[in-house]
């Protein structure tokens, strides 16, 4: 099978759900001529026109409220917000509308639209463009949010989002864009809602998002040669939550590590630490540990950048405290 780049299945997606449906269309800025900040919608405004791409004012409220407006009249929008962070400024358009007008128009009224982003620090980007709350989506009822961490997943799980019925938030990764993977050609679909087992393991469940997937599987191997088998679940979707795929994987392995680039205060770590407790503790043999950033905003400096980012050494000492438990 083929190899492509992340960011290139997304392109690829987009391409394929505009081609198969005229409703679809994309909104953003930069997103048309510039082919967007990470080249994800390259050469579409050169295939579909400006009426289909369209480039919009630096105004996200805006934009926003008016995919939601074409959802709500039959369209299927998808919209880039440049950075996680940007959704700050269009908040009400995205919680108080795209996320509750189903539910306030008594099921009768539907917002079957995309909105794109992206998490991430590493690339010196400093406080207002490297953040990762995308927990936050997550609190909100009528959401879906999903976590591809590689092209495959990224490809299929943004074909399900665009026919999805409800209003998705997919959020990217930035330092996952240039990673390279298998897709196939063809249009698949992945299930919403459905966790992956990246890696089987009967010692140590590890369940990790995005880049932490690939972090906890380089783990994985290292310790795999020490005699400790880590089991890696990639949740894929955050909201709907695959809740049995993980509570399985504790009930045979006893012990639970969360990995995620968010904060750990009030997190995705906390909502599935809290998951287990409530509903397999007597399977659990160890306290459940979680990894993730901490409670500061994402340094400038290159060294203290670094030091921020959780990364293989955090999964490790992580590993290292439940080993005792062994």
């Amino acid at each position: 099978m083929r190899e492509i780049t992340y960011a290139q299945a997304i392109n690829e997606s987009l391409l394929q759900n505009m081609e198969r449906d005229e409703r679809v269309f994309l909104m953003g800025e930069d997103i048309g001529r510039y082919g967007g900040i990470f080249q994800v919608t390259a050469g579409l405004l050169d295939r579909f026109g400006p009426e289909r791409v369209m480039d919009t004012p630096i105004s996200e409220a805006g934009f926003v409220g008016a995919a939601v407006g074409a959802a709500m009249t039959g369209m299927r929008p998808v919209v880039e917000i440049m950075f996680i962070d940007f959704t700050t400024v269009c908040m009400d358009m995205i919680v108080n509308q795209m996320a509750k007008i189903h539910y306030m128009f008594g099921g009768r009224g539907k917002v079957p639209m995309v909105l794109r982003t992206n998490i991430g620090a590493g690339r010196g980007a400093a406080a207002q463009h490297s953040q990762s709350f995308h927990a936050f989506f997550v609190h909100i009822p009528g959401l879906v949010v999903v976590t591809p961490s590689c092209p495959y997943d990224a490809k299929g799980l943004l074909n399900s989002a665009i026919l999805d019925e409800n209003p998705v938030v997919f959020v990217e990764h930035k330092k996952l864009y240039a990673t390279k993977g298998p897709v196939p050609e063809e249009f698949y679909t992945i299930p919403l809602g459905r966790a992956e087992l990246k890696r089987k393991g009967k010692d140590i469940t590890v369940v990790a998002t995005h880049e932490m997937v690939n972090r906890t599987l380089r783990v994985a191997e290292e310790f795999s040669r020490q005699g400790v088998e880590l089991e890696v679940i990639d949740p894929r979707t955050l909201r709907p939550l695959d809740q049995e795929t993980i509570l399985d994987s504790v009930k045979k392995t006893g012990r639970l590590i969360v990995a995620d680039e968010g904060p750990v205060t009030c997190g995705i770590q906390a909502e599935i630490a809290a998951l287990v407790a409530e509903q397999a503790v007597e399977y659990l043999q160890a306290p459940i540990l979680r990894v993730g950033s901490p409670d500061t905003p994402v340094p400038f400096s290159p060294p203290l950048e670094q030091i921020y980012i959780p990364d293989e050494e955090d999964i490790k000492a992580a590993v290292e405290r439940l080993r005792a438990y062994l």
